[in-house]
């Protein structure tokens, strides 16, 4: 029996080679690396003690270093077990829980026809790059070359133009001898019963190619060079050869990246996929206009264990990221999940590589979040939990996303994830201390330090999901950080002689903390004291006794509890020291912003926007640790330090 290609292709992407290589050997344990689908083991064709056979999933292939032998799914099948190739291609058919095809000449025919339209596409993949070479395409490269995109990216991509006439592409492919049925089969005009006379699909379009994991062309995308039309991106339709949701822009080059070692990324858009493969990562695919779906999904993970989605720096990034975990929730196991890079308002991975280079995307790349990050800022961001019930709330929500997860053992770890950071984040009795986000003793019970400084390090969040923390949350007025110096100071006297100087040098953004401030040092001036019922006398004199009132408020509703007044004073002395010096940097990087964007904006040069960049990355960093204070409290034990 003849087996159509697609069909051989679609078992085999389906059922990775080692759960076919898995049923008749025993993986070693110490060669094997899961996560990216590297498999060894000692060969089933001949008899040694150590292993030198090996399958890699990326490539579908066996090899065995000691005999030479090497196949495919069904080689092994049929060589292993002594079957016919069609035995074997029914077990791997069985094993993807895909029925096998009948004995049909009408799918014989269809397989035909499906190769001849590959030839059709390519055919029109053709006549745009010829356009967009022409007088035609003049706008159209214009705007390549505003994008950044080398002449070399746009060829490797095969990138063109649809002119603005009606049926250019229609008559070309006539001329070439394609019949009508042939260029309606694969959407490159519109049709039907009520449209007269076809007409071209495209039109005014810079094109996108689209090519199936093979290389070969599918389908199309359009990006409209005038403003006026409705739609600014537009793919082909679903055809015999193209279904939008089962495939990823520039999927085999980032698959054969990705064979050589290291993770995939996913992109929103067809640009940033080719600006980042200009840059030197090969290894970027993007979904088709819509949210990643699930079969997409199964495709990252074929090429990578834990692919990284990368998101633009806005509101619908962010709701993307959101998405994509939820739809991963119940698919994840052991070996396959998913990292998560938010980047800074307004930017997508084009412009970071073009305007600070591919080290700044790099270092962007290597801060990517793991998925339970994701989850725990997304349930936490923004909120106060300040009574038990809603403390319970978070507690049901979390097992709730935690259930979700298909698998029994990583469901398991999961729970205990989350429990263990619900514990640290409010301080139950029997929460570890664990360096800078251990607790300290208060009234004989457990509590979290909350020390500011640590979120900087412990917990690195992106600058777009610290933003939307702020934006969704009830945030109050008063500064977290100032709040917190202040009543530091007022709790703890001790602290004011300590740092006087830099007390009296500091500048507030809040005028009622400001007042604050220098009432506080006037009293020490002119009494001297370490008293901090004098303070409050003093306090109380001045009318300030409301503006106390709420910057305690402020920092207990924080759980920033080495602020307050039963805070032990050596906790009480750190925690200030980091938030000092968070307060320093945050203003010396606010002052080197607004002299780098002026400089910027009379002279542009590369190496003043590398350096806006960088200060915008780490101000980003600053104001992801600031909203994860206001946020989150107090942060996971469990997160990673820098």
């Amino acid at each position: 029996m003849r087996f159509s290609n697609s069909f051989l292709d679609e078992i085999r992407d389906r059922v990775p080679i080692s759960q076919v290589v898995g049923t008749r050997v025993t993986f070693d344990r110490r060669k094997t690396n899961a996560s990216r689908g590297d498999y060894w083991a000692c060969c089933p064709f001949h008899g040694e003690n150590t292993p030198s056979f090996h399958c890699e999933d990326r490539k579908g292939r066996y090899h065995c270093f000691g005999c030479g032998v090497s196949g495919d799914h069904f080689r092994f099948l049929s060589e292993l077990d002594g079957i016919s190739f069609p035995e074997a291609v029914e077990r791997v058919a069985d094993m993807a829980g895909v029925p096998m095809p009948e004995r049909d000449a009408q799918a014989e025919k269809r397989e035909k026809e499906r190769a001849s339209l590959t030839d059709v596409m390519d055919m029109a993949a053709g006549f745009f790059q010829d356009m967009l070479q022409g007088q035609a395409g003049a706008a159209a490269r214009s705007y390549l070359r505003g994008r950044g995109l080398s002449s070399a990216t746009q060829q490797a991509f095969r990138l063109g133009y649809a002119p603005s006439s009606r049926n250019a592409l229609k008559e070309f492919l006539a001329g070439k001898g394609v019949g009508k049925e042939q260029i309606e089969a694969c959407g490159l005009v519109v049709f039907g019963p009520d449209i007269p006379v076809s007409y071209d699909r495209f039109r005014d379009r810079i094109m996108f190619p689209i090519e199936d994991a093979r290389g070969r062309v599918i389908a199309f995308g359009g990006r409209a060079l005038s403003a006026d039309v409705p739609a600014k991106y537009l793919n082909s339709p679903d055809t015999e050869l193209f279904h939008k949701g089962n495939v990823l822009y520039n999927l085999a080059r980032a698959r054969r990246a990705a064979a050589k070692g290291g993770s995939v990324i996913a992109v929103e858009g067809y640009m940033d996929a080719i600006g980042l493969a200009q840059a030197g990562f090969d290894n970027a695919v993007a979904p088709l206009g819509t949210a990643l779906t699930e079969n997409q999904l199964d495709l990252l993970w074929r090429m990578s264990g834990e692919p990284v989605l990368c998101f633009d720096g806005d509101e619908a990034g962010l709701r993307a990221a959101w998405r994509a975990a939820d739809l991963a929730l119940p698919l994840v196991k052991p070996g396959r999940s998913l990292r998560f890079v938010m980047l800074p308002e307004g930017k997508d991975p084009d412009d970071i590589v073009r305007e600070a280079g591919p080290d700044a995307f790099a270092a962007m790349l290597s801060n990517a979040r793991p998925l339970a990050d994701l989850l725990w800022m997304r349930e936490t961001s923004g909120k106060v939990f300040d009574t038990p019930e809603r403390r319970a709330e978070l507690e049901k929500n979390l097992q709730a996303l935690t259930g979700r997860i298909a698998d029994e053992d990583l469901r398991r770890h999961y729970a205990q994830d989350m429990r263990e950071r619900a514990r640290t984040f409010f301080g139950g009795d029997s929460a570890p201390r664990r360096g800078q986000g251990g607790g300290f003793r208060e009234g004989g019970q457990s509590r979290p330090s909350g020390r500011p400084g640590a979120a900087s390090g412990r917990f690195a969040v992106s600058e777009s999901l610290a933003r939307s923390a702020l934006v969704r949350g009830s945030t109050p007025t008063m500064p977290l950080r100032e709040a917190v110096l202040m009543v530091s100071l007022v709790n703890h006297p001790e602290l004011i002689d300590a740092y006087f100087d830099a007390v009296e040098q500091m500048t507030l953004a809040s005028g009622d903390l400001a007042r604050l401030r220098l009432n506080i040092l006037d009293t020490v001036a002119h009494n001297r004291t370490h008293d901090r019922a004098l303070l409050m006398a003093k306090i109380e004199e001045a009318g300030l006794a409301g503006i106390w009132a709420q910057a305690e408020l402020r920092v207990k509703s924080a759980y920033q509890w080495p602020a307050l007044e039963t805070a032990a004073l050596d906790d009480a002395r750190e925690a200030f020291a980091q938030t000092l010096h968070l307060h320093r940097r945050a203003s010396s990087l606010h002052k080197e912003l607004k002299a780098a964007e002026l400089a910027l904006a009379t002279d542009w040069n590369e190496e003043d926007a590398r350096h806006l960049v960088e200060i915008q990355a780490e101000l980003g960093n600053l104001q992801a640790t600031e909203a994860l204070i206001e946020g989150f409290g107090v942060l996971s034990g469990r997160a990673n330090r820098s």
